[in-house]
């Protein structure tokens, strides 16, 4: 509730009879009114305001007076105001009565007659009826004050927001806009913008989306808001954001839509360039990323390609490792059993006719020579066993074998084979090769239980790249396959290691393949193995092409030893750091009919030689400490240039290449090996 306090109100009082005046202030002042007294019309017309309550007034004092300058001021008030009047009369305020009365009426509006004599009461009561409407008037004037300055901030807010404002009247489609909404679509402040321009504006790819988003507000009630392309009067396109609120009258119906317009063309402009902008950046960070996807899987590929070739130097050093490991094992022990075949020659030889002791030393001889070819197994995987390398014709070695190969892998197995004509001749030991396949249709039989089928199958293959485990050239390469068990990675891995082995207890040494990959590498091959559980193993050996001076050619036979027909004793030099194996070989040559002087190292022997003791041959260890043979050779040959020598060695070849004017005796060796190569020396 508004109030006025009194104190801001002021009663004007005009009457040419100061009683009169003084009557009418007393009686307002006994009301709690104060007023105020003015002499004339003129006085009354500076005085009079929005701060007047009313004015009180005697017909006489206007009579006379030219009323057209308060008529004036009346019709110039705010549209709050309409100022109160109390005019005295003589006769009453009824036109019919007083014509001046209709007269004051007619000027002054709104205006309260009081015919004279009056009773103060009610004077009163007509004063505190005018100043209560004047009251209603200044709280009028507070509510519309209010309002204009709310509706001054909000066209101030919609100013600062570029934002238009309309209303569109439901029944007649009547739309009312603001200069800025008419903006908004390209008009001038001042241009009519009807219904039909606002519907005509829409882009006509958006046309049915605005009318569906209407209908919903009307339908519904929920808020119309949308965003959509508009067409200027110009052709140009923009872009409008439209949101309004549905408004109902007081029965709830539907009269009108209110709402705001923004131009969002800028906006738009500017998402539309970002979102370009973010395809761009999405494309080159796609790219990007798969610049660095694609470094990245090189990267990995290098490093799965480096640890690959580090587990393949790290199973190359092992099996390495193991190689000198075994080939000094088996070296050792052939010399162990050069004694004991030795000497169970020289027992046989002197135990006369007793069966049951030549009964044990045939065994003990069959046990000395099974052992004799397992250390040949374990220097052939060490490649240090002692090779005859020639040009050999696969196909007819093949060939040559198929009868051996069926009766080996029994009738349930079923041989085949695939060897193409014209083939190369190659650089091999056949007597390794065949026992290589042979070791290999074995694997493969004990890998078939149930019977299936081994293929051995020749081809040329042409090596060229420098990466790969063979030397670039041509091979061919002897492969066996066969329907059997398989292997899984793990047990591939380990299946050239000596004594590995997946077959039962004394059912094999595990030597097979590691010989076989031992003389590949001594062949300067290579040894592929390729197996998946229950899908069979493939063995592959790629073996040198012969030069093209060989191919074709054919080894010419064996010439026939000539052994001096003069058998008398000579006297040999007996060199071993062993004296085991020195006391044996010594009693083989002496039991041959010839003198042997024995020394055990390089430093002995030079030292017998050059006390100029004469020799007809020297038989000699290689591995010695100190000075080995191929040493000895050398420094013996300084002395006595036309020395034979006779190189005993388990070694297929001596190291670094060493290269020894030499005749070659093969250990564990037989009395008669041992007769015969001492015959080729002597004849030499």
């Amino acid at each position: 509730m508004i109030t006025i306090p009194d104190r801001s109100i002021s009663i004007l009082v005009l009457t040419p009879s100061g009683r009169d005046a003084e009557i009418a202030k007393a009686l307002l002042a006994e009301a709690g009114l104060a007023s105020q007294s003015v002499i004339d019309l003129p006085n009354l017309l500076g005085r009079i305001g929005e701060d007047t309550g009313f004015v009180v007034l005697t017909e006489e004092a206007l009579r006379s007076a030219d009323l057209r300058p308060l008529a004036a001021w009346i019709r110039s008030q705010p549209s709050w105001s309409d100022m109160p009047f109390i005019v005295f009369t003589q006769r009453g305020g009824g036109p019919e009565r007083n014509p001046a009365a209709a007269r004051l009426l007619e000027v002054l509006g709104n205006v309260s007659f009081l015919e004279r004599p009056f009773h103060a009461t009610t004077f009163v009561s007509v004063a505190h009826t005018a100043i209560r409407g004047r009251r209603r008037q200044y709280e009028a004037r507070l509510r519309i004050e209010a309002l204009d300055e709310g509706e001054r901030l909000l066209q101030t807010a919609l100013q600062a927001g570029r934002l238009g404002s309309w209303e569109l009247d439901l029944a007649t489609h009547a739309l009312t806009t603001s200069p800025t909404c008419r903006g908004i679509f390209g008009r001038q402040a001042d241009d009519q913008f009807a219904f039909e321009d606002l519907l005509s504006a829409i882009h006509a790819q958006d046309f049915d989306r605005v009318k569906t988003a209407f209908a919903a507000t009307i339908d519904t009630g929920v808020d119309f808001s949308i965003e959509y392309r508009t067409i200027w009067p110009d052709g140009s396109l923009h872009w409008a954001e439209i949101r309004a609120q549905l408004y109902r009258n007081r029965d709830g119906k539907a009269v009108k839509l209110v709402g705001v317009s923004a131009d969002i063309t800028d906006r738009r402009n500017a998402e539309d360039q970002q979102k370009k902008l973010n395809e761009i950046l999405e494309e080159r960070v796609a790219a990007r990323t798969a610049e660095l996807e694609a470094a990245h899987a090189a990267v990995m590929a290098e490093v799965a390609q480096r640890e690959k070739a580090e587990e393949q130097l790290r199973q190359a050093q092992k099996l390495e490792a193991i190689g000198q490991l075994t080939g000094g094992v088996a070296h050792d022990f052939n010399n162990l059993l050069m004694a004991v075949l030795g000497n169970l020659e020289l027992i046989r030889k002197n135990v006369g006719d007793n069966p049951r002791m030549l009964r044990l030393i045939e065994g003990a001889v069959q046990g000395a020579k099974r052992g004799a070819s397992l250390t040949q197994r374990l220097l052939a995987f060490a490649r240090r066993q002692d090779l005859q390398v020639k040009s050999v014709d696969l196909r007819a070695l093949i060939a040559g074998m198929e009868e051996l190969l069926t009766r080996s892998i029994g009738p349930m197995v079923s041989l085949r084979r695939k060897m193409p004509e014209n083939l190369p001749l190659v650089l091999a030991d056949a007597n390794q090769v065949e026992l290589a396949l042979l070791n290999l249709a074995v694997n493969s039989r004990d890998a078939m239980p149930e019977g299936g089928s081994l293929t051995v199958a020749l081809r040329e293959e042409t090596v060229d790249d420098p990466g790969s485990d063979l030397e670039p050239g041509r091979y061919v390469v002897l492969s066996v396959t066969d329907t059997g068990c398989g292997m899984d990675s793990d047990t591939l891995g380990k299946a050239v290691e000596p004594f590995f082995s997946t077959k039962e207890l004394g059912k094999g040494t595990g030597l097979g393949l590691s010989m076989i990959h031992g003389l590949a590498l001594q062949l300067r091959g290579h040894f592929r193995l390729k197996s998946w559980p229950g899908a069979g193993t493939t063995a592959e050996l790629f073996i040198p092409v012969a030069p093209a001076a060989d191919e074709g050619a054919h080894q010419p036979p064996p010439q026939p030893i000539e052994v001096p027909t003069d058998r008398g004793p000579k006297r040999i030099l007996l060199v071993d750091d062993d004296i085991l194996i020195a006391m044996s070989s010594a009693d083989m040559v002496t039991d041959l009919g010839h003198e042997v002087v024995e020394v055990h190292s390089g430093a002995e022997a030079m030292q017998v030689l050059q006390d100029g003791q004469d020799f007809d041959l020297m038989i000699t260890d290689f591995s010695m400490p100190g000075m080995n043979g191929a040493d000895l050779t050398k420094a013996a040959r300084e002395i006595r240039p036309d020395l034979p020598v006779l190189l005993a060695t388990g070694y297929a070849d001596l190291p670094n290449g060493m290269k020894v004017d030499a005749y070659r005796l093969s250990k564990p060796y037989s009395q008669d090996q041992l007769a015969l190569e001492i015959a080729k020396a002597l004849s030499a």
